[in-house]
């Protein structure tokens, strides 16, 4: 692959960290395609040991994100409706307060639906705390999945 391909794909996976910790964009799934595809094009052992650690570092990434915060939030007792009213909550603050709508959506959507079912201000509020450091979690852990995709791109960069 050319200096200047590569330096594309270097670009794309830093696109792709930043989209992990904003989440706006598919962050890890950049990270993982923009390496599958170096990989492909550098072929050879290197190129296609490090695309194959890349997708598995990904999924790896994925299902343990999700299952640290669903255990997270079980311990925590908050229903999945609650999330869902923050998703929606959080998608109608996007376009209204751009920028911080999103997150401001989110926080407003599960408090609103845990007052609905717990009736009391302050386990609501407990329970949205839960919702947030599952969201945090799951950030935490597809970043350092990125990472290693990253860290395993580089290497391959510097074995080929």
């Amino acid at each position: 692959m050319s200096g200047a391909a590569e330096l594309v794909v270097g670009l794309v996976v830093l696109v792709g960290l930043v989209g992990v910790v904003v989440q706006v964009l598919p962050g890890a799934f950049l990270v993982c395609g923009a390496v599958v595809v170096w990989g492909i094009v550098t072929g050879g052992g290197v190129g296609w040991t490090v695309a194959v650690a890349a997708v598995l570092l990904t999924a790896s990434a994925e299902v343990v994100k999700y299952l640290l915060a669903g255990r997270h939030l079980a311990r925590a007792q908050v229903p999945g409706r609650s999330l869902l009213w923050g998703g929606g909550l959080g998608v109608v603050g996007f376009f209204v307060v751009p920028v911080v709508g999103l997150p401001l959506g989110f926080v407003l959507g599960v408090w609103l639906a845990e007052m609905l079912r717990l009736r009391e201000p302050r386990p609501a509020w407990r329970s949205t705390l839960a919702a947030l450091q599952a969201t945090g979690l799951t950030i935490l852990v597809e970043l350092a999945g990125a990472l290693l995709v990253t860290a395993a791109w580089l290497a391959g960069l510097v074995a080929s």
